[in-house]
């Protein structure tokens, strides 16, 4: 059994500790933890690979598993599901043998709204045999990782449908998502077939194939109409309606660091429904993750972009503060992450079926409004390096990865129509936008006859950039719109005719 003196801290594993006065006891020893180890793997060159050439080319080695079995076998704990393509490892045990294992310190505590959770106290350790092997150990800090990034409005002055939206950005009309599968991952809440098949049929439309699939336990539960059903329903409703033909895949998932990054993980190396797009509209500030999440899950976002895969992600709705209270400027995570199309917020007027006008979305800076800002955590982008991104807000001024990359109408005050647990609702945020776009997406890969996988690079370049309607009005808080790429709406909002036709053309 490895001694003390042999354990090296894992690097980022440390978690904010909760407030002293929330604990209310030690966690059993005979509890009984599952968590998910995530290893190293080689790293793939620019190209497209298929999802099978992918876990063959990159995935973890049986060298690194097999370690990792024998570190299990020997101190009494059980293997489980084990995927070379998504490099990760379920072990399972008592809270007595883990904290062996992993050194790790455990307590339960009593958030002041009342939720009881498990967390951890100290980082991870791991024997020096495993050092290097091992890029992540999630499942001991079972706090809520992220929020839902939706802002209903019970009196908006204006709502539309989806179908409207899109018909004011342009979306390629004639054309279908037949044979496209859009990804969302879901940290809560539900979806009821009723309301489904309701809602599409006041659009007169079919409604889309829809799917739940579980991870770590989550399921379809839906019942709460001021809780996560929104959020669920609003991806799905939005998704379905722009891309018609569509078929959408719901990963749920426990609302954890662990449940988040194994449903992005699962849908991004599905090669049961395949997404082209995977869809993502819960998040938190950068400060809120342990620094080994946060890389963990910018390394599925680049395996996504090996396979072809867009991953669009909310930037978060209130605005640049991202709902801290520090006095300082953050942005949210995971749509700071390089590989992942962050999506903004606008307010759209529409008039006679087109763009009136459109500012930054700016309700209340800091808790009605588009986020967006510079990453305190990820260094300047290659795609970013002639965006004139500004330097940070915050004192010190870093100059890196710039949030978000595009926008689309999230004001709830011009905002979505949809259907939840029976009720029609009008709903903005950001978690309309990423939808939006992924929808779009689908439309553009079905056109193309491929999918446009890492679309930054694209979106960056001049062909790309034509194709966006650029947002030169109104502020998030810290930060203003302007001419080119801002930290409140990026390069701009969609015209999906133009993008295609640009796409078609370089």
């Amino acid at each position: 059994m490895a001694e003390p003196s042999s354990l090296k801290p894992l690097f980022g594993s440390a978690r904010r500790e909760p407030p002293p006065r929330e604990r209310i006891g030690d966690v059993s020893p005979d509890e009984t933890l599952t968590v998910t180890v995530y290893l190293r793997g080689t790293e793939p060159s620019p190209g497209r690979l298929s999802r099978q050439e992918y876990a063959a080319a990159h995935g973890a080695s049986a060298s690194d598993v097999e370690a990792l079995r024998g570190f299990a076998t020997e101190h009494g704990l059980t293997v489980g599901a084990v995927d070379s393509g998504r490099r990760s490892v379920v072990l399972s045990g008592t809270a007595a043998a883990m904290a062996e294992a992993f050194g790790v310190q455990l307590g339960n505590y009593r958030s002041m709204a009342g939720n009881r959770f498990r967390a951890q106290e100290n980082q991870i350790s791991l024997p020096t045999e495993l050092d290097g092997i091992v890029t992540g150990v999630f499942g001991f800090d079972q706090r809520p990782q992220a929020l839902p990034h939706f802002r209903p409005r019970a009196e908006a002055s204006q709502q539309y449908t989806p179908i409207e939206v899109a018909a004011a950005y342009d979306f390629p009309t004639g054309q279908t998502a037949d044979g496209q599968c859009v990804g969302i991952i879901e940290l809560g809440g539900g979806y009821q077939e009723d309301d489904l098949s309701a809602y599409f049929s006041a659009l007169c439309m079919p409604p889309p194939t829809v799917q739940a699939v579980s991870v770590d336990g989550g399921q379809n539960q839906p019942g709460d109409p001021n809780g996560p059903d929104v959020e669920v329903m609003l991806d799905i409703e939005v998704v379905g309606s722009v891309a018609p033909g569509v078929s959408i895949a719901v990963y749920f998932a426990p609302n954890t660091d662990q449940g988040f990054i194994d449903a992005v993980t699962t849908a991004v190396h599905d090669d049961t429904r395949q997404p082209s797009v995977v869809s993502i509209s819960w998040g938190d500030a950068e400060n809120n993750w342990a620094a080994q999440a946060m890389q963990q899950m910018e390394t599925a976002f680049a395996a996504a972009a090996a396979m072809g895969v867009t991953v669009t992600v909310a930037a978060g709705d209130n605005g640049s503060s991202d709902g801290e209270s520090d006095g300082l400027a953050h942005v949210d995570f995971p749509a700071s992450a390089p590989h992942a199309l962050g999506c903004g917020g606008t307010r759209l007027e529409i008039s006679n079926g087109e763009i009136a006008s459109e500012t930054v979305w700016d309700d209340s800076p800091g808790s009605d409004a588009g986020g967006g800002g510079i990453s305190d955590v990820f260094p300047l982008p290659d795609y970013q390096l002639n965006a004139n991104v500004p330097p940070s807000a915050n004192p010190g001024g870093r100059v890196g990865r710039g949030v978000p990359d595009v926008c689309g109408d999230a004001d709830p005050d011009t905002g979505y129509l949809v259907r939840v647990d029976g009720e029609d609702i009008t709903v903005g945020g950001t978690s309309a936008v990423a939808p939006l776009w992924a929808g779009l997406i689908a439309l553009l890969n079905q056109a193309l006859g491929q999918p446009v996988g890492f679309f930054n690079p694209f979106l960056y370049s001049p062909p790309g950039t034509a194709a966006l309607n650029d947002i030169t009005s109104g502020s998030n808080g810290a930060y203003s719109a302007g001419p080119g790429w801002d930290p409140c709406t990026g390069l701009g909002s969609p015209n999906g005719t133009d993008l295609l036709t640009n796409l078609q053309t370089t």
